[in-house]
């Protein structure tokens, strides 16, 4: 499902004195952020704060936010998550959040009739993601995020077709 906010990282912590924190980006790389001018503190997109600067450092990223600009107001920031708006996100075709992935009902893509139940969780392995499908017997299973199996994804529909790998999620497969 296409959400019009979506969350983007967590503060974790300051640098320096002067307001500057310290971002645990949730995306594919920090860089990403840099496109962003605005953020929001909540996911309906009411409180709204500017970037004054953002720039990756290690793994992290240091931002400095309007309205923060002192070791106390910082402190204060700790554990808040951010939000951007995605009609912010300049993502190529076909790209999409995995927070928008998640609860997709997923089904075969030759026999829509075969269910293999909800994307509940991806985990990112570094060679190709991994989904975990939910299936009705409530049994977990891990699907590899790659061309030879994914269809298609229709995330305003809700929908995902897949040609899962033998053995997946039966040996009939």
């Amino acid at each position: 499902m296409i959400k019009p906010f979506l969350e983007v990282g967590q503060i974790v912590g300051t640098h320096g004195v002067r307001g500057e924190v310290r971002f645990q980006a949730w995306c594919d790389s920090p860089e990403f952020l840099k496109q962003f001018k605005t953020l929001y503190f909540d996911e309906e997109g009411l409180r709204a704060v500017d970037i004054l600067s953002c720039r990756p450092h290690g793994n992290i990223v240091l931002l400095y936010l309007e309205g923060i600009d002192d070791l106390e107001s910082a402190i204060a920031q700790k554990g808040k998550v951010l939000f951007i708006d995605r009609n912010d996100a300049d993502l190529p075709p076909g790209s999409y959040f995995i927070s928008e992935l998640i609860g997709c009902h997923v089904y075969d893509a030759d026999d829509p009739s075969i269910s293999y139940g909800k994307l509940e969780d991806v985990s990112r392995t570094g060679a190709n993601d991994v989904w975990h499908i939910r299936g009705a017997d409530g049994k977990e299973y891990l699907i590899p995020a790659i061309s030879d199996v994914l269809v298609s994804t229709d995330v305003e529909k809700g929908l995902i077709k897949i040609r899962p790998l033998k053995g997946i999620f039966d040996d009939t497969n």
